[in-house]
């Protein structure tokens, strides 16, 4: 294994250390919010005090920030200024006798987090505390222990640990993103975390590397590669970084999508013309044609239960976006407002579907109900909005903006608000599950 995959399993081997300390449960939790915009909570974040030895405020500073701007994009919550703090803010506070909550109720916040962490040589140990401030209580709380190096990872798994306690729904923010960069000087496949911390290069082709796909338990990817002279599809152990060539068909093996069993994958082939989905084992043995019309079919992506597939298509002319029933072969036209309709992902929620729509020289991004039902613009302002890809929790979304010639990674919330960006470059992007 090489230094590199070496150093990406320590940093997984992070999930196992994580252990959750005794809390209220989610569920009796007065303060609940389902969606942003419906209630913004005053959240009282204070600062990470060090505990049992000397302050490393890089350790803090980083937490800290990790957290609040995971938060922030989760745009649930109201965020309280530091200045109007009071003593408590500077004591550590990890159990609810310990926390003079009068003094946080006259600031007005409902949620407090507080913690604590500790540096011992090659050893980080981390103390994470969400109050509710009204009744007094400790609503979750965990320890984390890792490296120093693991902060990230500790900060943004606590920030889905808050959403699960809030919502009932833990958020996605402990996962990564595949996506295609050029900054080797080639287009080759890539990971990072969510916020666009710790790049990793996973590809070294030296080639044209497209379209990755997570499977479902994000442990192995999909992707097209030119490496060999042709597109041919390929899939990588995320762990191990073993790559096997897939499908080799004569013409197109590309925008592979795993079924959500994982059971086996949705491709277009021009094996026989027309480009066409079918569908293949793992193994990449081809089970079944499921298109067979004049023109281009592709970009699938399945319906959560694995019953439908949306893809784009122009056998009517201009390319537009389609449904068809896995079982039956059916397919029935789901978009008709625009010229050019591409790149579909449907929400592993089930309830809507997210594709990019060309206006006049660029594309914007729209979602649409899977009975093409009460279609919404999602983007808007300069630029060229492409490819998106829900967060495995269907609450927001990544994708490509092109300005100036350059594409950049930016994350947004599943109703348009929130935009940010994650990656200065980059390309084709999928959002992992958890892990």
């Amino acid at each position: 294994m090489s230094c590199a995959w070496r150093s990406l399993a320590a940093a997984l081997a992070l999930g196992g250390l994580l252990c959750l300390l005794p809390a209220a449960p989610a569920a009796g939790a007065e303060i609940e919010i389902s969606a942003p915009g419906q209630q913004a909570i005053p959240l009282a974040l204070t600062r990470f005090l060090p505990q049992e030895g000397g302050a490393v405020p890089a350790v803090a500073e980083e937490l800290e920030a990790v957290l609040a701007a995971d938060l922030d994009l989760a745009g649930l919550f109201r965020f309280l200024d530091r200045q109007v703090f009071l003593d408590d803010a500077g004591k550590v506070g990890l159990f609810s006798t310990q926390v003079d909550f009068g003094q946080w109720q006259l600031l007005g916040a409902e949620v407090l987090i507080k913690g604590a962490y500790r540096v011992e040589g090659d050893q980080l140990a981390v103390e994470a505390r969400l109050f509710d401030v009204p009744n007094r209580r400790l609503l979750t709380g965990r320890r984390f222990i890792g490296r120093p190096a693991d902060v990230r990872r500790i900060a943004h798994a606590f920030a889905d640990d808050i959403l699960k306690t809030l919502t009932g729904e833990a958020g996605p923010f402990d996962a990564r993103l595949a996506y295609i960069s050029t900054r080797s000087g080639h287009k080759e496949l890539w990971l990072m975390d969510v916020d666009g911390g710790n790049p990793l290069r996973l590809t070294d082709h030296r080639s044209i590397v497209l379209n990755p796909d997570f499977s479902p338990t994000g442990k192995e990817l999909l992707f097209t590669s030119y490496r060999a002279g042709n597109p041919d599809l390929y899939r990588k152990e995320v762990f191990t970084g073993r790559e096997v060539r897939l499908s080799s068909q004569p013409g197109l093996n590309i925008a592979g999508r795993y079924a959500p069993d994982g059971g086996g994958l949705a491709l277009t082939l021009s094996r026989d013309g027309d480009p066409d989905l079918y569908l293949l084992g793992m193994n990449g043995a081809i089970r079944q044609r499921l298109t067979n019309s004049f023109g281009i079919d592709v970009d699938p992506s399945w319906s959560p239960d694995g019953r439908q597939l949306a893809f784009v298509s122009s056998r009517l002319g201009s390319p537009q976006i389609f449904i068809l029933d896995a079982a039956s072969g059916a397919s029935r036209r789901l978009t008709a407002n625009g010229r050019y309709d591409a790149t579909p992902a449907w929400s592993p929620k089930g309830d809507r579907i997210v594709f990019a729509r060309q206006e006049g020289n660029r594309f914007d991004l729209y979602s649409i109900r899977p009975d093409g039902t009460d279609e919404r613009r999602l983007t808007f302002g300069p630029g060229s909005a492409e490819h998106p890809r829900w967060s495995p929790d269907g609450r927001f979304l990544v994708y490509s903006l092109e300005r100036g010639g350059k594409k950049a990674l930016w994350i947004m919330r599943a109703d348009g608000t929130g935009g940010r960006q994650v990656a200065a470059e980059g390309s084709h992007p999928a959002w992992s599950v958890v892990w």
